[in-house]
């Protein structure tokens, strides 16, 4: 083959398997040079640059199109250096020099004819999108496609539609956005270029993120970093885009290290022009997160990056996140926020716009109105759930103090938006970290409620803020097959980890790793089974008649001060408390110094035992006043989760069970289906074999001895009431993946998210089982939380690690008083107040276990 055969054979290559090109470029750059043949060495350079384009290797690929350049210079070859300008432009603005690519492609435009000058302004078009002037881009690209229409182009034609598709996500013309890449698609897909398939579903995966359809963006994404990484491309811009939309859904944890890790991939891939907007994601990721200084310094370096790129909107939408963090971090001042509102506007970029505008307002009070205004009219536009919702808590602020009537309702319709977006979620995790978009306005509701000053209009707004998603009780999704492997993979690791040395542990802790993310990942892509209820809150009057003689205490946090909130005896009581740090430090001190009590032989002990009873004394008489006798529902609000109840000395003895809200406490009432029992007895704790068999003999039933995973759910889904001891872990980076240790490895909150309901009434015997992992809007994630949300209505646990052979007595004697008639809160308070005087161990035991959920039925009604 001669040296021009083989420069058109590795030109073809370029387009359809690029990262085969440089062992055979090499080779027909040697032929191109042994012949003294500058055309074959122009068009095998043009077609080496054009491959690491696509790979990402952007320096290699500027020299090689440079190249390209000289060697068509001296073949006379004007297409050819043409066209290997506009690649060029392409990899200097990814490089980060702007003004230099538009001079190279201005140049190919202007010395090109036919269809390589609309090949040229096609390139053009993409560099004024990246640079935001999206006008000239899209005027660019409307001239040039006819004319590569008619020359029967198609992978132009594709590449051409790929890169439109990314200006009209740019201006929120999703259904234009995905037409051009529905299209660009099946022409890849019929030519053999996997590599582009990979680029144009990446894409689909931005459309839908910014049009609010979380579960197909992550499969899009998650396909597109496949396709890539298999034939030969960089991941780097798939791991920004799932860190964009990670935090789009509320996950800013994940998105911030998803912001890190593109960051560190853009700089190695020499995608310099693309690293200021993976630390501009960071800044944002870190901002949502509430850590203001890293948000600011990243933005700040974001700022003077992109404005040394030339790139003035990103560098307004920059200055943005900065401003956002100083305002809430109280240190900022509103310079330049009119002229952030101007930039962004004109950029075309509605939820920057809208987010612009609520910044100008709270930092110009004088002309706060016209900003607020101006958000406001987002409301009611054909843009996504988000940004409508914050229009309408524009609204709200914006007549919050003239006429707060319309200020609630403006708060009512942006809640019902983002409800509505959230049933379209079918994950967990995804649903309840989407609460995180409610957080302002209900908090703006809760302000106006307290300001009102009327109880019933404060209870309203705290149920409105609280564990909205836990009222969400799905039908139990289809059979699915690759989930259930994956969760055996990880079972059988976990399991081997259990006793691993070193060198094993080293091998199987990535492999964990890596399962637990396909899960996560894989759970996510899920669309919900069943209708979405809408959050609604009790009606005071039916919650009234449900409490009947029971006292109802909710706690609220607005501003940094915790209110109560207090139904007994018909009457509904608000009152602030106080503010919420030293609360929540008096809280932190009560596992430290019940664990020290626990510990046999520890001297300090009796200092221990001091410390618990100074803390529990000052939290009973902050939070509870040391009101009433009556048996108690307290529905908690953040640190109060982890409170164990029965500490405090108003409650000792007393019947409390513990409720997300007020609402899911009433909806849990109901007797159990079945009285059947189940009493489950995990591997590796002492005592439980023990334990199981004493509950089981109450109960008249043989126990679950050794069981594994698949037999416990399998009983879990028919019985009524369930013993379960066993280890317990509550991982608080991924609550979905908390578990309980059986027989073959843990039985991990996916598991029972696949049944299709749980136990009417549950006890765990398990350290932590009863905590949950709490978020935005008091949202709870992990086994105590997925239990409910799969039908348990009553559970007792433990929130604090408890010693295991001292938990024996405690469940002994809560389930003989349960088998007695006796419902759960009762027999466990009971049991608590009998072992107060107990060994410590004993004690500390009884007393780290609350009751969940309605708590006042009992599962067995005047006895077995």
């Amino acid at each position: 083959m001669d040296a021009r055969a083989q420069a058109d054979a590795v030109a073809q290559l370029a387009d359809t398997h690029p990262g085969r090109v440089p062992p055979l470029a090499a080779r027909a750059l040697a032929a191109a040079r042994r012949s003294g043949d500058p055309a074959a060495a122009a068009i095998t350079q043009r077609a080496w640059g054009h491959a690491l384009l696509q790979t990402g290797e952007m320096d290699d690929a500027i020299r090689h199109l440079r190249s390209a350049i000289t060697h068509s210079r001296r073949a006379g070859l004007t297409t050819v250096a043409g066209e290997a300008r506009g690649k060029l432009a392409y990899a200097l603005v990814m490089r980060g020099r702007p003004r230099q690519a538009l001079a190279e492609v201005d140049a190919a435009v202007r010395t090109l004819t036919g269809v390589a000058a609309d090949r040229a302004r096609a390139q053009r078009a993409v560099i004024l999108t990246e640079i935001g002037r999206h006008d000239e881009a899209l005027a660019d690209y409307q001239a040039a496609l006819p004319g590569i229409r008619a020359s029967g182009d198609e992978i132009a034609v594709s590449r051409l539609l790929t890169n439109r598709s990314v200006l009209h996500i740019h201006r929120y013309a999703f259904a234009a956005a995905v037409a051009d890449l529905g299209e660009a698609e099946a022409i890849s897909a019929r030519l053999g270029r996997p590599l582009a398939v990979g680029i144009i579903v990446e894409n689909l995966g931005v459309a839908e993120a910014l049009r609010g359809d979380v579960p197909a963006a992550l499969a899009h994404i998650d396909r597109a970093e496949r396709l890539i990484a298999d034939n030969g491309g960089h991941v780097a811009l798939a791991v920004y885009d799932r860190g964009v939309l990670l935090l789009a859904a509320g996950l800013a944890g994940e998105a911030r290290q998803e912001a890190e890790r593109a960051a560190t991939m853009l700089r190695r891939e020499g995608h310099r022009l693309k690293v200021p907007e993976a630390r501009l994601l960071l800044a944002q990721a870190a901002s949502a997160s509430g850590d203001w200084r890293v948000a600011a310094d990243q933005a700040r370096l974001a700022t003077r990056e992109f404005a040394s790129q030339h790139r003035s909107e990103w560098a307004a939408l920059a200055r943005l996140t900065l401003l956002q963090a100083r305002l809430r971090a109280g240190t900022t001042t509103a310079r330049g926020a009119d002229d952030l509102v101007t930039t962004l506007a004109a950029a075309g970029w509605p939820a920057a716009t809208v987010e612009a505008h609520l910044v100008a307002a709270a930092l110009r009070p004088t002309v706060a109105d016209a900003h607020l205004a101006a958000a406001a009219r987002w409301a009611r536009r054909r843009v996504p759930a988000a940004v409508r919702a914050r229009g309408w808590y524009a609204e709200a602020l914006r007549r919050a103090h003239a006429d707060p009537a319309r200020a609630v309702g403006a708060i009512r319709a942006g809640l019902r938006i983002l409800d509505e977006h959230a049933a379209s979620l079918g994950a967990a995790d995804l649903r309840v970290h989407s609460a995180a978009h409610r957080r302002e306005l209900t908090a703006l509701g809760l302000r106006l409620a307290l300001r009102d000053g009327r109880p019933h209009r404060v209870l309203e707004w705290a149920e409105r803020g609280r564990a909205s998603r836990l009222g969400h009780r799905p039908a139990r999704p289809p059979a699915d097959p690759l989930l259930a492997d994956l969760l055996a993979q990880l079972r059988g690791v976990a399991f081997e980890l259990a006793d691993a040395g070193a060198a094993d542990t080293a091998r199987l802790v990535p492999r964990q790793v890596t399962l637990e993310r396909r899960i996560r990942d894989h759970v996510r892509t899920h669309r919900p089974v069943g209708e979405t209820p809408r959050w609604t809150p009790v009606p005071l009057d039916a919650l009234r008649a449900a409490l009947g003689e029971r006292r109802l205490v909710e706690f609220v946090e607005s501003d940094g001060v915790l209110h109560r909130l207090t139904l007994a005896g018909g009457r509904l009581d608000a009152r602030a408390i106080g503010p919420v740090a030293p609360i929540a430090d008096l809280v932190r001190r009560l596992p430290f110094a019940l664990h020290r009590l626990a510990r046999p032989g520890d001297a300090r002990r009796s200092a221990a035992a001091a410390l618990l009873d100074a803390a529990a004394r000052a939290l009973d008489a902050a939070l509870l006043g040391g009101a009433g006798d009556e048996p108690l529902v307290v529905s908690p609000t953040g640190a109060l989760h982890s409170v164990p109840w029965s500490i405090l000395p108003s409650c000792a003895g007393r019947p409390v069970t513990v409720s997300p809200s007020a609402t899911l406490w009433c909806a849990a009432a109901g007797p159990p289906a079945t009285v059947d029992v189940a009493v489950v007895a995990g591997p590796r704790l002492v005592g439980a074999r023990a334990e199981a068999q004493r509950v089981a003999a109450i109960h008249g039933v043989a126990p679950l001895l050794d069981a594994p995973v698949e037999r416990v759910l399998a009983v879990l889904g028919t019985v009524g009431v369930l013993h379960l001891a066993a280890h317990g872990r509550l991982s608080t980076d991924n609550p979905l993946f908390s578990d309980l240790l059986l027989a073959d490895g843990p039985l991990l909150v996916h598991d029972l998210e696949r049944l299709d309901r749980t136990p009417h009434t549950v006890s765990l015997a398990a350290c932590d089982s009863g905590r949950a992992a709490v978020y935005a809007g008091d949202e709870l994630l992990g086994l105590s939380a997925t239990l409910a949300t799969r039908g348990t209505a009553q559970l007792v646990a433990p929130v604090l690690p408890v010693p295991d052979l001292a938990t024996e007595p405690v469940m002994v004697a809560y389930h003989e008083r349960l088998a007695a008639g006796a419902p759960p809160a009762v027999a466990l308070a009971a049991t608590q107040h009998a072992l107060r005087d107990a060994d410590p161990p004993t004690r500390a035991a009884a007393a780290g276990f609350n009751c969940f959920g309605h708590g006042f039925t009992a599962p067995f009604p005047g006895g077995p």
